[in-house]
């Protein structure tokens, strides 16, 4: 299977957000050039990216804002729920919980682990703290089609190891490692300071009196 283009990929919650947005507040249709000035991007590279996901314009108005947004859950894979357990309740990890556009995403966190005391048996925002040591008897039975990795980088491959063994084939990696997984395990790996070091060379080349051109 060929895996779509990670920039369209990456701009499409962004699309989605919007759109949302123009939803509730009365908007029926968009247009690219809409579109393309919310994102700061040019219409052609909006054009592009709504190709990608089979969905053509009316004549006149542009794109039915249901249908687009339709469109692009579909070409993500968001049409359909998908369940998720989330290993390490700590800042990052209660972040996550808390990010409420993850319903609009169909991506359902059902279960939170953790193996600090003062964490087991909390509740964060509407989800109870389980202890990691019933991590295998809580989902041997229904694992989760997602893994979320929010411990720290000694633990995440013990984290991942576990998961695995479990069923668990997706894993969402944010700890600073890279994991060593089987085949057939496909593994996310979010580098927070990845978006940092991008804002930092902008910030060096503007000082600079350079121009930036984005990829």
């Amino acid at each position: 299977m060929k895996i779509q283009n990670t920039p369209t990929m990456r701009r499409m919650p962004s699309y989605l957000h919007k759109l949302f947005q123009m939803r509730m507040d009365g908007a029926t249709s968009v247009s690219c050039t809409d579109l393309a000035q919310y994102m700061g991007i040019e219409p052609i590279v909006t054009r592009k990216d709504i190709a990608a996901t089979g969905l053509k314009g009316h004549r006149g108005y542009g794109y039915l804002i249901n249908e687009l947004i339709d469109a692009i859950l579909v070409y993500i894979g968001w049409d359909k729920k998908t369940s998720a357990t989330l290993i390490g309740a700590g800042a990052l990890g209660s972040a996550l919980l808390g990010y409420s556009d993850f319903i609009d995403y169909n991506l359902r966190i059902e279960s939170v682990f953790d193996s600090d005391p003062h964490k087991i048996g909390r509740e964060i925002h509407g989800h109870e703290v389980f202890d990691m040591e019933t991590l295998e008897r809580r989902l041997k039975n229904h694992p989760p089609k997602i893994g979320i990795i929010c411990v720290s980088s000694v633990a995440a491959q013990k984290t991942a190891d576990a998961l695995v063994a479990l069923g668990v084939r997706y894993l969402w990696n944010f700890a600073n490692i890279c994991l060593q997984v089987p085949d057939g395990v496909v593994v996310q790996r979010e580098v927070i300071a990845g978006g940092l070091a991008v804002l930092s060379a902008k910030i060096k080349a503007i000082e600079s009196g350079e121009s930036i051109q984005e990829e």
